[in-house]
């Protein structure tokens, strides 16, 4: 059965809203307000308004949840044992370039473990949905990752740092160690859709460093609820913790962590 429990209604509603007006200012690329937050980390108006948005209805709907959000950080709620994890323009750049690979994603967190996620792309309408112990669905559909067992039959998913990042190094390293033993590997520039394309076996795994909270937290849940398995950069459990992440089945999660540990070796 399809997810419609009470808080998945609200998060997708807040969703859809948030997304209507992230749609239209799609539509008007050229005429957005754009900033600079940092080296390739851009902020628009489209992302403030996203936010605002999600950020009322989502207070109207759950008053005294606290909230974490990219652009607005933390906002402390009298409820301490819920958290929303917001990011509302998860791929901005994508976004800034006309590129229509983005989504909203909502998360939330009850006694420090996720048990709800929304993550939503305006422009395909593909609406991923997951709850704890209930499983993980795109348009109702229900989502399982990939079976492939070989690494070379497997596709990964990554993200690519920006100029100037302290860990290009360490990326191009991992690059030369994966990439010569798996069939493909790709970078679409939203670490939630890339999460929830392992959730739904379009890829087989993915990893990358640099994450913060409201990247991964709707996607590591998604993915969990698929039948995967989501590790810190390290291999241990502190993947909300941490700026890095590993996601894959059951036989490849090893394989993966593997490569990207011996990458780390040949700095030395």
């Amino acid at each position: 059965m399809p997810l419609n429990s009470p808080v998945i209604n609200v998060m997708v509603t807040a969703a859809r809203k948030a997304a209507r007006k992230l749609a239209r200012d799609f539509g008007e690329v050229e005429n957005l307000q754009v900033s600079r937050k940092g080296p390739g980390d851009f902020v628009s108006a489209a992302d403030l308004r996203a936010e605002k948005i999600i950020f009322e209805e989502l207070s109207k709907a759950r008053p005294g949840y606290g909230f974490l959000m990219e652009e607005s950080g933390t906002v402390e709620g009298p409820d301490k044992t819920h958290r929303w994890i917001i990011d509302p323009l998860d791929g901005t750049t994508n976004f800034l370039h006309g590129i229509p690979h983005f989504a909203i994603s909502i998360a939330l967190e009850r006694d420090g473990q996720l048990v709800n996620g929304v993550i939503y792309n305006p422009v395909t309408d593909d609406l991923f949905v997951t709850e704890k112990g209930n499983g993980a669905y795109l348009n109702d559909r229900r989502l399982r990752v990939a079976a492939r067992t070989r690494l070379d039959d497997a596709v990964f998913a990554t993200g690519i740092p920006f100029k100037g990042l302290d860990w290009h190094a360490k990326f191009t390293r991992e690059i030369d160690h994966i990439m010569p033993q798996v069939a493909g590997i790709r970078r679409f520039g939203a670490a939630s859709l890339d999460l929830a394309w392992v959730a739904a076996g379009r890829f087989d795994g993915f990893w990358e460093h640099g994450l913060q909270p409201w990247d991964i937290a709707a996607g590591v849940l998604m993915v969990k609820e698929a039948g995967g398995f989501v590790s810190d950069i390290n291999g241990a459990d502190k993947k909300m913790d941490t700026n890095g992440i590993i996601a894959a089945n059951a036989d490849l999660l090893p394989h993966l962590q593997a490569m990207i540990k011996k990458a780390g070796r040949a700095a030395g």
